[in-house]
């Protein structure tokens, strides 16, 4: 094994930020319940696990989540402090709208499924009660996706308007294009936003 070596200080003015996110752990109660529903849900592989660790990986990295064994801890609330949920970029509508499906045969469903303008975003709630977001951004551009940002209709609503996804997907399955099923407005089922996200 070759450890990387150090070409000593940086010297640019430029911030020395991550190269990437590594991996996420969870705290558990119900651990193997938790594995289970992330493999799922990521068609992961389990690389490692013993008594008080599993971790788990969907791409080259050798882990990507980690689960304690930790039976002794509570229930989360929803009125705890915390991270309110973590997200996961797909390259395409097509695969957000493909993982959907396969979720649901599985029985795991969307608790949210909304376009929130730059991206269209399918939100799962694991066993323990964290929530994770699937997504695709919905520009190719970044410098688009970051202009919605700035826009009127963005002001007046920064979260975004809800979406049936069984009706999204019998739109891609009919051929509707990316631009198309990643419109704002797209399927949207006009219900009211929940008080808990604005």
């Amino acid at each position: 094994m070759t450890a990387q070596q150090s070409t000593g200080p940086e010297t640019n003015t430029q911030p020395i930020v991550p190269a990437k996110m590594a991996h996420l752990v969870y705290r558990c109660a119900d651990r193997a319940a938790m594995v289970d529903w992330y493999r799922k849900v990521f068609e992961a592989r389990l690389v490692f696990e013993d008594d008080v660790l599993s971790f788990i990986s969907f791409d080259e990295e050798h882990h990507r989540l980690a689960f304690f064994n930790m039976p002794q801890l509570p229930k989360k609330t929803d009125d705890m402090v915390g991270v309110h949920h973590v997200a996961y970029s797909y390259n395409s509508i097509a695969q957000v709208l493909g993982t959907y499906e396969r979720l649901k045969g599985l029985d795991i469903l969307p608790s949210w499924t909304i376009n929130h303008g730059p991206t269209t975003s399918l939100y799962y709630r694991d066993p323990e009660g964290n929530d994770i977001e699937l997504q695709v951004d919905n520009f190719t551009d970044p410098a688009d996706a970051a202009a919605v940002f700035k826009s009127e209709i963005f002001k007046q609503n920064p979260i975004g308007v809800e979406f049936d996804a069984d009706a999204l997907v019998a739109k891609w399955r009919a051929g509707a294009s990316d631009a198309q099923l990643c419109a704002l407005g797209t399927c949207a089922t006009g219900k009211a936003l929940g008080p808990q996200y604005r």
